[in-house]
């Protein structure tokens, strides 16, 4: 009975935070009550076949496999990184510069990707507007966008 209810949260915690490590996420569970070693972090990974893949950030975090989806993040994270050279926004809209011919690819990301607040999206050759729900999402969406590109 424990067990299913480590699993559950380790579920609850991997959706809902960053975790790069295995010690992070043994802390983490500790932190919540569930007395865990390493090792049984290790077998719990392995039973919920959970993979490691690219934040949002640049840095890794464990999710659930879900049949090429997760990977298939990591490739358009890659494609919109090497893509967009600058972001910014007026009002509710953001405005993301790319190198020549490279918007419709990053834009494609960019819709894949889901960012918080964006509304939808239009490319051209080098430059895509994205209308957000606010001007505070388009200002949280262009910080994001701007640590993205610039690891």
């Amino acid at each position: 009975m424990m067990k299913k209810k480590r699993l559950k949260k380790i579920l609850e915690l991997i959706k809902k935070f960053d975790i790069e490590n295995q010690d992070v996420l043994m802390k983490m569970l500790q932190k919540e009550g569930f007395n865990v070693t390493q090792a049984t972090i290790s077998r719990d990974i392995k039973e919920l076949d959970l993979i490691k893949v690219v934040s949002d950030f640049g840095g890794y975090k464990y999710v659930e496999r879900d049949n090429g989806g997760s990977e298939n993040k990591s490739k358009f994270i890659s494609i919109f990184r090497d893509s967009v050279i600058s972001v910014d926004y007026a009002g509710n809209m953001l405005v993301l510069k790319s190198y020549s011919g490279m918007a419709n690819a990053a834009c494609a990301a960019v819709d894949s990707m889901s960012w918080n607040g964006i509304l939808g999206t239009i490319a051209g050759d080098d430059t895509i507007f994205a209308v957000c729900k606010s001007e505070e999402l388009a200002a949280e969406a262009s910080e994001e966008i701007s640590k993205l590109i610039n690891k």
